[in-house]
């Protein structure tokens, strides 16, 4: 079974060598010793967002510092390409959800998006609000996870803007019905000519589709139309079944080495 996850400030493990001592306090503390109860000699996993991860028994667990002996400490590379999901904002926290299980199933980072055709509006205190409970949906999935990274969320995209999240060395994949090239298709495609893949991006739309100005932006922009499968799938869905999809097909889901 994996040791349990907890985080600590980003870059605070830049100087932690085996043999160390790792000191967690605030919420982290508070959720390992009093809801987890973990005691001294049980093992866990600490990470600090930046591929580093600390492995080690409990020396000490009081209800505002948890101190861990740096038994091994590791450091894992960034996956390249990095997945990034364009996620069209959906009733019912169907957005989040997806969000939720795409980072459990490897996301790297993910967009909001109104979309032309989106219900759900982000303005004003609602937009600061709904971002922050993405970002906290981002960091309890990572953590769940047992990853030592936590996906990036960024700005907020609007209609035919998604667009934008296109570039040099970007693969913009956008999920369609009406597409006649596969998602695994269009990856293979990518990855068999010279210029490299960094990034793969996955654009989801709304629970009434793409508008068509908006498809006529993204495939302007260098945007490919790709059939996931033959069924339709919820906006909660189509994102995590496209990430799980790619990261097999990138060799991702295997054995850790």
């Amino acid at each position: 079974m994996s040791n349990p996850l907890f985080y600590a400030e980003h870059g605070a493990l830049a100087d932690i060598a085996p043999g160390g001592t790792v000191v967690l306090t605030g919420a982290e503390a508070r959720h390992a010793a009093q809801a987890m109860r973990l005691a001294p000699g049980e093992r866990v996993d600490v990470a600090d967002d930046s591929g580093r991860r600390v492995s080690g028994p409990v020396l000490s667990a009081a209800a505002d510092r948890l101190e861990v002996s740096a038994e091994s400490v590791t450091d894992e590379p960034a996956p390249v390409p990095e997945l990034v999901l364009v996620q069209a904002l959906a009733k019912g926290d169907r957005d989040l959800l997806a969000v939720q299980t795409a980072t459990e199933l490897g996301l790297d980072g993910v967009h909001p998006w109104q979309a032309e055709r989106s219900i759900v509006r982000w303005r004003g205190e609602k937009a600061a609000k709904a971002a922050a409970k993405w970002e906290a949906a981002l960091l309890s999935a990572a953590k769940q996870a047992r990853r030592t990274r936590v996906p990036r969320l960024g700005e907020m995209l609007d209609g035919g803007a998604v667009a934008s999240v296109g570039g040099p060395g970007t693969l913009v994949l956008v999920l369609h019905e009406d597409a006649t090239v596969s998602l695994g298709e269009a990856l293979g495609e990518a990855l068999n000519v010279s210029a490299p893949v960094e990034r793969v991006v996955l654009v989801v739309g709304p629970e009434g589709g793409i508008s068509p100005a908006e498809v006529e932006a993204l495939t302007a922009a260098g945007g490919r139309l790709v059939l996931l499968g033959l069924n339709v799938l919820r906006s909660s869905t189509a994102g995590p079944a496209a990430v799980a999809v790619l990261q097999h097909l990138l060799g991702r889901f295997g054995p850790r080495t």
